[in-house]
Formats: C-alpha cells, sequence, structure tokens
C-alpha cells in the first residue's frame, strides 16, 4: 500500500465532484470562525472541527454546512476560500476541478452577485497562475431552498455568466426535494449553453436518478450510487456511458452507506457504468482525493493501472476542451509507466 499511496500522490487527477465551501480547509474555516467570533456555532480553533464535523445524519451534516456557508460574509472571505481551495487540490496533482458552487447561499447572505461572481473568478486566475490547476465552476441550486432559489440561480448564472461556469447543479436533501419540479430551470440553463450536473440517488432511491436523467437532462449524476439497486438503471447508465460521480467517504459519513465495505462501487464499475472518483467535502469528511483513490483501490482491488483508468475516466467525463484532455491522459500515462519500470 505505501507504493501505492506514492503512486496515488503522483498521479495526475481531475476532480468533478468537490463543494466550494466544504472544501475549505480546518485552518481556512478557523480562520474564518475567528473573523466572525462570536456570531457564529463554528469553532475557531482548528483542533476541535473534527468533533463539529462529526454528522448523525445527513440533515445534520447540512445544518454543519450551513453554518459554515455563514463564514463567508464578504468578497474577501470568497477569494480566500476560493485561492485557498485550488492550492490543496494542487498539492494533490490536480490537474483540473470543477467545483459546485452556490452562489445563491452567498448572495442571500448579502453579498452582491456581481461581486460575487468577481471574487470567484479573481481567485480562479490567480490559482491557474500560482497553481497550475485550472478551475471552472458549477452553480448549483440549494434544492432545500426551492424554486425562489433556483429562478436566482438562474439568474445569477445567465445574467453574470462568469468565464469558469460550465454547468448546472442541484445539490441539499434529495428527500422530500422532487427533481421533476426543477425542469423548467434546467430547460433554460441547457438552453444557454450550461451542462446539466444535477446530484440524485445519493440518499433517495433509483427513481432519482431516473428522473434527474429524464425532467433534467443530466448529463453527469451526482453521486448515484442507488443505481446499483435497479439493473434497467445500470444498463441505461453504462450504454449511454453517463458518467456517475462517486465519493466513498462522504457516503458513509453523511450514513448514506452503512459502511465502507458495503459501498457499491465495485456493483457499478463491474455493470459498466462510468465511475469517477471524488472528494465532495473533504475537509468536513476527514478525507482528501488522494484519500478517496486509496479507498477505491481497496473496494475494487485494484493497483496502479486500475487507478490509472479511473484518473483517465475523470478527465473523460469532464467538461475540459479536448486538447486539455489529451494533454493530461497523456500525463497521467506518463506517470502509470514510470511506476511500472
Amino acid at each position: 500500500m505505501t507504493d501505492l499511496q506514492t503512486f496515488i500522490a503522483g498521479l495526475p487527477k481531475v476532480e468533478l465532484h468537490v463543494h466550494h465551501v466544504g472544501s475549505a480547509s480546518p485552518r481556512i474555516v478557523a480562520e474564518l470562525a475567528a473573523r466572525h467570533e462570536g456570531r457564529s456555532p463554528v469553532p475557531a480553533d482548528p483542533a476541535a472541527l473534527a468533533d463539529y464535523f462529526a454528522f448523525r445524519d445527513f440533515a445534520h451534516f447540512i445544518e454543519v454546512y450551513l453554518s459554515v456557508v455563514d463564514l463567508v460574509r464578504d468578497p474577501d472571505d470568497v477569494w480566500l476560500l476560493t485561492h485557498e481551495v485550488a492550492r490543496e487540490l494542487a498539492r494533490q496533482q490536480v490537474r483540473y476541478a470543477e467545483l459546485t458552487v452556490t452562489p445563491y447561499s452567498h448572495v442571500h447572505r448579502g453579498i452582491p452577485a456581481p461581486a460575487f461572481c468577481e471574487a470567484i473568478e479573481d481567485a480562479r486566475k490567480r490559482a491557474e497562475a500560482d497553481f497550475g490547476i485550472e478551475l471552472r465552476w458549477c452553480f448549483d441550486i440549494p434544492g432545500e431552498a426551492g424554486l425562489a432559489a433556483a429562478e436566482e440561480t438562474l439568474r445569477i448564472s445567465l445574467e453574470q455568466r462568469p468565464d469558469g461556469l460550465v454547468s448546472f447543479g442541484l445539490g441539499g436533501p434529495e428527500i422530500g426535494v422532487p427533481r421533476p419540479q426543477f425542469k423548467p430551470y434546467f430547460d433554460r440553463a441547457r438552453a444557454a449553453g450550461l451542462r446539466s450536473v444535477p446530484h440524485a440517488g445519493e440518499t433517495t432511491g433509483p427513481q432519482t436518478v431516473w428522473d434527474a436523467l429524464r425532467e433534467l437532462g443530466a448529463e453527469r449524476i451526482g453521486h448515484g450510487i442507488s443505481a446499483a439497486r435497479d439493473p434497467d438503471l445500470l444498463a441505461y447508465l453504462a450504454e449511454r456511458r453517463i458518467p456517475l460521480e462517486v465519493c466513498p467517504t462522504s457516503n458513509v459519513r453523511t450514513r448514506a452507506v452503512a459502511r465502507i465495505e458495503e459501498h457499491p462501487l465495485r456493483q457499478l464499475v463491474e455493470a459498466g457504468v462510468l465511475v469517477t472518483i471524488n472528494s465532495d467535502d473533504p475537509p468536513m469528511f476527514g478525507t482528501t482525493l488522494n484519500d478517496e483513490y486509496a479507498v477505491a483501490a481497496r473496494l475494487l482491488d485494484t493497483g496502479a493501472q486500475g487507478l490509472a483508468g479511473l484518473a483517465r475516466d475523470a478527465v473523460t467525463a469532464s467538461f475540459l476542451r479536448p486538447g486539455a484532455k489529451q494533454r493530461i491522459t497523456a500525463e497521467i500515462d506518463a506517470h502509470l509507466a514510470t511506476a511500472l519500470r
């Protein structure tokens, strides 16, 4: 495993399911909490955050997540968060990442939409210069906030249209938040050229994934692990090469899966589904993208060649330009060739 960990650490990667605020390191969360001390339940001590991030269930996770969102109160906070997330991803040899960003949550808390978008764009450009990582945005609807949030997210997406914006998503709780109600917003986003990447099938059954495909025109599915319970859905995903953004540790930490040994990753892969490995909200779940590749190696009983294949699949599933896909794939192949010598 030590050799495999070394291989993973140097493996060029693409990250497709990672949340903007949820990627804030304990150091950055603590720094933001200290800036707003006395006005937030979030600890200003990095050492205390592990206990704060111990989730009872998915609903508790959302509650804690929103308390961290509440720490991001001005454009300077947005810039710091974005730049530091890029720094941490680049340390793990991530060449390209599509961050899920929820502008509604920040605009609703008083940051004007133009200032928010200017901050993430400036940090994106600075991160590429500083760390050599390319960032793109998925603006997602916080499902728990309803159709008003959907309308506002779409408005921000289409009116501001930052250069890094590539896709339109839907996050938050699945239970009690039916996917079909968001169809008009996804229709308009897709008509404007944004790609459809909703969450579905994490804490609910296969029908939620079907709804995301049929009603929202999903081109990738966030999580989608309940597809393993529907052979017809598995066949549909495999035949059409619709990728699933799988986040194993996240699924355990939010209690969507009882134990890591019960995770359906192997079943999905053996069914021929295009699967990508992702970290979701890594500091909150005590993980990293490198850790998730190590988890995948254990669940799939695979080594360097299998992990390189997963890294290539993430490139395939991304919304990168063809030339950039070829470049990163060549880097992956070169890294594998060196490891196998």
